[in-house]
Formats: C-alpha cells, structure tokens, sequence
C-alpha cells in the first residue's frame, strides 16, 4: 500500500493535463479579446462605408 502511494504522489503525468488546460485557457482569453477589438473596427468601417454611400445617394 505504502508503494502505491509513493507511486502516485511521484507521477507527474496530471500535473501536465492541468499546465495544458491553463495555457490553453490563457490563450482563448486572448482571442476572445482581440476578436472584439477587431470586430468593433470592422464595424466601424462598415458605418463609414455606409454613410459614405449614403451621402452620395442623397446628393444626387
């Protein structure tokens, strides 16, 4: 019983799964962030292009 413990406060092999799952975390928060950063600019250049075709349309 004694070397069954030993054996598994020895093993290593979770530790790495958790290490994996926290990167992995990490870099989702990331890309979450800078892809509301990028569609908040998309969407801005999608309203100028939008008035800008509409400005036209009423001038003429």
């Amino acid at each position: 019983m004694t070397k069954l413990i030993g054996r598994f406060l020895a093993d290593k092999t979770g530790a790495t799964v958790v290490e994996y799952g926290l990167i992995t975390a990490i870099i989702s928060v990331a890309l979450l962030g800078g892809l509301g950063t990028f569609a908040n600019r998309l969407n801005g250049q999608f309203l100028g292009i939008t008035n800008t075709i509409s400005n036209a349309w009423a001038d003429q």
